[in-house]
Parts: structure tokens; sequence; C-alpha cells
């Protein structure tokens, strides 16, 4: 997180007009500079083979992440409040105004409603995000996942067909025979190519999600993002955007060892087929889990105040 970024209010929190304007405005500037090369390129039409992923696989619109949400349990003061925060998730509370400790009207996240609009989706990822916590990571893999999504692929059925492979086709080929393959993401195995599938060790499927997603994925750990904006407007929109900034830094991690190159885009390679890039993976892999075991726990403690047990 940015180390200007505002902490999310904690709930029982109440703020005050101008308090919670602020934080409105910090989000917006955030998630301007965040997304300003995605919209420059989306008006142009420009693909991008590495930032589109975080649009295009995972489905919450820049307007969505741009909207500010205090999280449950906050108390917004003030008629913009209301007029801002209206209808099917927030409603209107009286609480003392700390400033005057007079009475006074606000608007708060509706607990209720959204727990019988969404209360499975909270019930399956606290269930998912106390799995996968409860594991230690697994650091092997070497993000072989996006190899095996083009093994044996001619040039033309490439998901970035425009993108050249670094070793060309025959070369990527002997790296995924050469090396064990133990991919334990059911999103991420289910776009393996037909001969790469019994190459896998695991077999996933999205019913045994929770039981084989561990720390150390890439794509669990950019999932987190996912989990986030999938109980939006009751995460806080600081702590989506978190996850949202460590699901760009990991998809740039994927795509950087990845068996395309991408040096026209700047991206220097992790060679995880060197003993080298290995342990450049490894090491990038470990502080990813490390900063979205952190960033699990922050959401997991949204969704106990949603749920207590």
């Amino acid at each position: 997180m940015d180390t200007d970024t505002p902490a999310p209010a904690e709930p029982g929190t109440v703020l005050e007009h101008h308090s919670w304007q602020e934080r409105e405005a910090h989000h917006h500037e955030r998630v301007d500079a965040l997304l300003a090369g995605h919209l420059h390129r989306r008006e142009r039409g420009i693909a991008h083979p590495v930032e589109d992923f975080l649009f295009t696989y995972y489905s919450h619109k820049p307007a969505h992440l741009r909207r500010w949400h205090p999280g449950p349990g906050v108390v917004l003061l003030g008629d913009t409040a209301q007029q801002r925060f209206p209808g099917r998730w927030y409603t209107t509370t009286t609480v003392d105004d700390p400033a005057t400790g007079e009475p006074a009207t606000g608007a708060t996240l509706d607990v209720d409603a959204f727990l019988a609009a969404r209360g499975s989706t909270v019930d399956f990822v606290v269930s998912l995000l106390d799995a996968v916590a409860s594991r230690p990571p697994h650091l092997g893999c070497f993000g072989l996942h996006e190899w095996a999504m083009v093994y044996r692929l001619d040039p033309e059925q490439l998901r970035h067909s425009h993108v050249p492979l670094r070793l060309g086709s025959q070369g990527t080929d002997q790296v995924v025979e050469s090396h064990r393959i133990r991919c334990s993401h059911y999103d991420a195995f289910r776009f393996f190519t037909p001969e790469a599938r019994p190459r896998n060790q695991l077999q996933p499927t999205r019913q045994r999600q929770a039981e084989l997603d561990q720390p150390g994925c890439l794509h669990a750990t950019m999932d987190l993002y996912k989990w986030a904006y999938k109980l939006t407007p009751a995460v806080p929109s600081e702590l989506v955007t978190d996850c949202f900034e460590l699901a760009r830094d990991v998809r740039e991690l994927d795509m950087r060892a990845s068996p395309y190159d991408l040096s026209s885009y700047g991206y220097t390679p992790v060679r995880i087929e060197t003993a080298q890039g290995k342990s450049e993976y490894v090491a990038a892999q470990r502080a990813f889990a490390e900063r979205g075991q952190r960033l699990r726990q922050r959401l997991r403690e949204v969704c106990a105040h949603l749920a207590p047990a």
C-alpha cells in the first residue's frame, strides 16, 4: 500500500463530511494514477499482453474500482453522504456527531441487506481464505503454467499471437518436457493445452479449489483482488485497491517468467529455464506470498465484521 494512502476507517468510526470526502478524493487520485495507462490504451484500441489481464480476466470495471466505499460499520455524516450513497446497499442511521456531541444523521452500509443478497459469497470467501492461510507456501512451480498454456501450439494459436516466444516453439516445448509441473490452481490449469494437461501432477477442479489453493501460487494471490471486489461495497475501497496493486505486480512477474518475449514492452525476462532465473522467481514469489497473506488477513477481518462467527 502507498505510504500516503490512509488506512481504511475502522468499524464504529464516524466520519464528518470533510473527513470522508478527503478519503474519497485520495482514493480517486490513487486509482486514476493506476488506471491512466490502461484507459489511454483503451481509448486508442491498443492491446497490452500484461496489463489487459487485470481488466479482461477480472470483471471489475475501472469505474467501479474508482468508486469509494468506506466498508462496514463506518458512518458518513452529512446530507451529501445520503445523496452519494443511496439505495440498495446503504441505510441512514443516527449517531452522535464527534464534533458537537449532538445527534446527527449519516449513511452506513446496510450489513443485513448485503448479507441477505451476498451471504453465500461471504461464506465461500471465508472458507477459501481460511483454507489458503492455513497452508505453507509452495514455491517450486516456477511459473510453468504459462508454458503449459502454449505447449505444442502453432504460432497462430497462441493467446498473444503477436508476441514472439523467447525460445521459439521447439525450445518452449522442451522446457515443458524437461520440468516437473505441479500447478494447483484451477483457473490456470483450465487453460493448459490438451497435450500439457496429463503432464501436471495435480488435476485441479473448481470443486477442489479450497482444497488445493495455496499462498505461494501467483494466481491464488492475484485472486485476492477478485474476492475483494466480489464483496464490494462491503470491503473498504482502500483494501480493494491494495489487492489490485498486488495483482498488478504479480501479473508482471507472471508474464516476465512466461515463454513470451516482452522486451518490446519494456519487460526483462525471468529466465526460469535457468538456475539463476529460478532463484529470481522464487524470491519474488516468496515476497508476493507474504504480501498476499497480509491482505488475506485484512480481508478476513472484514468478513468477520460482516458475519461474526
